[in-house]
């Protein structure tokens, strides 16, 4: 029997050209592709801010994929503040 995935966590705040080119919608897919839960949303200073929540190995994988986000965005750097992870999202939302 192998142990438990090792849990992580973050909040990040992207910045960049992120709002307005489907970067919430692709980070959901991304996410849901991932096992990951949390969730994404606009900020009204034109940032998008994500929280997410999962194992180590999807974790980490998010983290790389926000570095550049889909191609529509222009994504010039992320704050990223980990965090002890809850479990207290049962998915990743698009929250608005």
């Amino acid at each position: 029997m192998s142990a438990p995935a090792r849990q992580k966590a973050f909040i990040a705040i992207v910045h960049g050209t992120v709002q307005g080119v489907g970067f919430r919608y692709y980070a959901r897919s991304v996410a849901h592709r991932l096992g990951v839960h949390g969730y994404v949303q606009n900020l009204a200073d034109g940032t998008v801010k994500v929280v997410c929540e999962g194992s180590e190995k999807a974790v980490d994988a998010m983290v790389a994929w926000l570095k550049s986000g889909p191609p529509s965005a222009r994504v010039t750097h992320v704050d990223f503040q980990p965090y002890e992870p809850a479990g207290g999202y049962p998915a990743f939302t698009v929250e608005f």
